[in-house]
Formats: structure tokens, C-alpha cells, sequence
């Protein structure tokens, strides 16, 4: 095991990247590799609280993998592996829920709102998601992990377990996790609907594996105003929206060129956003085609899983015989 610092991050099997994932958190991922002991793993056992069909389990899990591994994680450098590959993550889990309270879990405003979401499917696994998570966290001895605003309450969650287990049993095992700080403002992409971020349930995305076509009429159709009506005016929201997208794949003679055509009362949106989609074209298709290529390789995608879960199992192993001695289960 590296002497480097341990670091967790989930990766959710749900929907496509989109860029505004690919300039925030899969950037800074791709940095904390080399930075880190970082361990990544599909969250396939998470996505069971929706009840998906099986063929749509394995293929999101593909599908996200292959997108991940596309945009530059590095399976000799990171560990990367499937949540359901790794039995112990299950156990602890099991020993964990053992002392985690109903209160508690009702309490927290993740399981709130997915009771709220989906109110004919509140399982047991809605419920103790945060349990599950702090297995997936601690099973490794990660001191930091990088989570949204989303998340925050369950990381402290985490936090608690790990306490309340070193408490009840006396002992000083389990690392009490803290958030990972990437050192830098990440880099929010907006979406194309003139307000917010891009995301993935807005419907204002510009996605890595959309094609030429997809780029151009999701560009063509982002919100923008009447035009300036006199010179330097303050550029509304959704037209700053599309100069921040720019700014991150033209060139800067193209964003200097559309800049002063604004600020001067000459710009023609539809030029600017024929040209950015283009520039956007030009970024995204050596991705799109690596994502495609490394889906269509079962070879090497059974390869990096295998290589993952064995790397993960070391430490995981480790653990669970560890705290099973502390609770008290020996063998006879």
C-alpha cells in the first residue's frame, strides 16, 4: 500500500458525462491520482435503490467506466474498481448497520428526499445508503473524500460510525474521513438553458458521447437575447453562459473576435454558436471515440475490474478481519 494519503470517491452508474463533469470533478480526479492513493469504485450496489433492469445495470456500469477510463484514469496508477467485486465492503456494512439507528438514518436529508422521489420504492437500501457509504469509505482507512454539497451530510455520517465503532469497542481503528479539498475553484460549466450549471437531469447538457449532429442542434438551440443595443453592455446571463463554454474550447482569437463583434453591436448569434459548436465538436470527438473504443473492449474492460478488485481487496481483507476480532468473532 502507497504511503500516500488515502483518498475514497464513489462514481455513480447514472446517465453520461457531460463537460461541465469533465472540467469539475473528473479534471480534479485525474490530478488526485497522481497526488494520492486514490481508490475509485463503481457504485453499482448504490444504484439498487431504484430497482434497475439487469441489462440496464451492466451497461451503465460499462458505459460509465469506459467514460471515466476515457477521459484519463489510469488503472496502473489509481485503484478502480466495482463496489460489487469487493464482499467485503457488503459485511462491514452489515456489522455497521448493527449500530446505526433508525432516527438517525430517517433524519438524513438524502433519504428524505429520495422518500420524496420515489415514494411507491422507500427501501431498506434508501435508508441506509449512508451506512453503505461509510463501508466504502473506512473498509479502505481513507482519511478524505471528495464530495458534493449533495453528499456532506453523509460523509459526516461516516464520520460518526467510524467514532461510534472505536468508542463501543474501545479501540482507535477506523480514521474518522474529512472532505477533499482539490486545492482550486473547480471549474463550472453552465448549461444551455441560459441559468444554473450544466447537468444531467436539466436537459441542458452537452454530453462526451453526443455526436456531431446532437452538438450542433443542442447548440443552436441555447437560449440567447435580441443583441446588444448599445456598445459595451453588460452581457445577460445566458449569453456570459455560451462566452464561459468558449472560453474553454475555441481558440482566443475566436472568443476575442465574437467579443468585440458584441461589444461593438455587430455579432450575429447564429455565427458565434455555428462556431461553437464546431469548437466543441473538435474537443469532444477524440474522447467520444475513445469512450467508444474502450466500451467495445470486453477484453480490457474485464482486465481493469479484475486488476482493481484484487488491488482493493488488500487493505479491504485486512480490515474485515481486523474488526472482526475487535467485535469478538473467533475462530473455534
Amino acid at each position: 500500500m502507497s504511503e500516500k494519503e488515502i483518498v475514497v470517491s464513489g462514481i455513480r452508474p447514472t446517465g453520461n458525462l457531460h463537460l461541465g463533469n469533465y472540467f469539475g470533478a473528473v479534471k480534479n480526479f485525474i490530478k488526485m491520482q497522481h497526488d494520492t492513493n486514490a481508490h475509485f469504485f463503481i457504485a453499482d450496489y448504490h444504484s439498487l435503490t431504484t430497482h434497475p433492469t439487469p441489462a440496464d445495470l451492466h451497461n451503465n456500469v460499462r458505459q460509465v467506466l469506459a467514460e471515466y477510463l476515457a477521459c484519463g484514469l489510469d488503472p496502473e496508477v489509481a485503484t478502480i474498481y466495482l463496489q460489487s467485486d469487493l464482499p467485503e465492503t457488503a459485511e462491514l456494512y452489515l456489522l455497521l448497520n448493527m449500530n446505526a439507528y433508525l432516527g438517525e438514518l430517517e433524519r438524513t436529508t438524502s433519504f428524505k428526499d429520495k422518500a420524496r422521489q420515489q415514494p411507491e420504492n422507500v427501501n431498506a437500501g434508501l435508508l441506509t445508503y449512508p451506512v453503505l457509504m461509510a463501508a466504502d469509505i473506512i473498509i479502505h482507512g481513507a482519511k478524505k473524500v471528495p464530495v458534493g454539497k449533495d453528499q456532506e451530510q453523509n460523509l459526516e455520517m461516516a464520520r460518526k460510525f467510524a467514532k461510534r465503532f472505536n468508542r463501543m469497542y474501545n479501540v482507535d481503528y477506523f480514521e474518522e474521513p474529512i472532505p477533499y479539498n482539490f486545492g482550486e475553484e473547480l471549474v463550472k460549466i453552465p448549461g444551455l438553458d441560459g441559468s444554473g450549471k450544466m447537468g444531467k437531469s436539466e436537459g441542458n447538457g452537452l454530453f462526451l458521447i453526443d455526436d456531431d449532429k446532437t452538438i450542433r442542434k443542442k447548440v443552436m438551440k441555447a437560449k440567447t437575447d435580441s443583441g446588444p443595443t448599445f456598445e459595451n453592455s453588460e452581457k445577460p446571463q445566458e449569453i456570459k453562459n455560451l462566452f464561459t463554454i468558449a472560453n474553454i474550447v475555441s481558440s482566443q482569437d475566436t472568443v476575442k473576435f465574437f467579443d468585440d463583434a458584441y461589444n461593438n453591436c455587430s455579432i450575429r448569434y447564429g455565427d458565434f454558436k455555428k462556431q461553437l459548436a464546431e469548437d466543441i465538436i473538435t474537443f469532444n470527438t477524440p474522447i467520444r471515440e475513445k469512450i467508444a473504443a474502450i466500451y467495445a473492449d470486453e477484453v480490457y474492460l474485464s482486465k481493469v475490474v479484475k486488476m482493481g478488485a484484487e488491488k482493493a481487496r488488500i487493505g479491504a481483507t485486512k480490515t474485515i478481519k481486523e474488526v472482526r476480532e475487535i467485535i469478538g468473532f473467533k475462530p473455534f
